[in-house]
């Protein structure tokens, strides 16, 4: 029985759609549109989805759904470990496991938590100036100098080899950049980085397959305005030229 997951265009169920191509494993994408920034009711209204949020995910053979980028991503190098999910992550005395397991979790407890509290205040209109938007956009800057700095001297997150790590996080580095403009003047690591993989086909059939329309962000200009002001996909700011 075929793998099952919902999308949500725009968001973070980018990281799960990259994976699975990576991976080279057989499953189902099902679109979800926004409506016309939050997730649809088609989402919200799946059996099992407690929050309503993306990405979902179904294993019929094994009867069971389950939600959070990091459990899935989880599941699926397990299930999968003989079939590519070795390649994918490091394991304990291995060069490079210690980075694999500290970027692997500093995606989701320290930089898309940094770049989520940024883009909130931003669009509160908080003053740049005010102690909370000081202390966000600190974390976001701390976050990218790490980024920047570990790629001044490897090509991936985990050192010479490429792991599940980097599809973890590339939606914090490109996607997330349309709903709180972001250009990379410098942090020129960063951008050879996105490069790179911009230059992977798994990543390219993603895109393709989850957001054909979008234009990915994979460089260094910021987009002309944040979608959470422009009236969300009704807008064009998001749309390949």
């Amino acid at each position: 029985m075929v793998l099952t997951l919902h999308h949500l265009g725009i968001s973070q169920s980018e990281r799960i759609v990259f994976l699975f191509e990576e991976l080279g494993i057989e499953y189902n994408l099902v679109k979800h549109v926004r409506d016309p920034l939050m997730a649809p009711q088609s989402f919200k209204s799946l059996p099992g989805n407690r929050t309503g949020q993306s990405p979902f995910f179904e294993d019929p053979e094994a009867g069971i759904t389950l939600s959070e980028s990091g459990a899935i991503c989880d599941y699926i190098l397990g299930k999968y470990a003989n079939e590519g999910g070795k390649r994918l992550k490091k394991e304990y005395g291995e060069k490079g496991y210690v980075d694999f397991i500290y970027f692997y979790n500093f995606v989701n407890g320290n930089l898309q938590p940094a770049l989520s509290r940024a883009m909130l205040l931003a669009a509160a209109q908080v003053p740049a100036d005010n102690m909370m938007a000081q202390y966000a956009n600190h974390g976001v800057r701390q976050a990218l100098d790490i980024l920047e700095s570990h790629f001044k001297n490897h090509k991936w997150l985990a050192g010479e080899d490429f792991t599940a790590a980097d599809c973890l996080i590339i939606y914090s580095l490109t996607s997330q950049r349309y709903y709180q403009p972001r250009g990379y003047e410098e942090y020129p690591n960063i951008v050879r980085y996105l490069k790179d993989i911009g230059e992977r086909p798994s990543y390219q059939k993603a895109m393709a397959k989850g957001d054909p329309e979008m234009e990915p962000l994979l460089g260094v200009k910021a987009p002309e305005k944040s979608l959470l002001v422009a009236g969300g996909i009704e807008s064009d700011i998001w749309r390949k030229k």
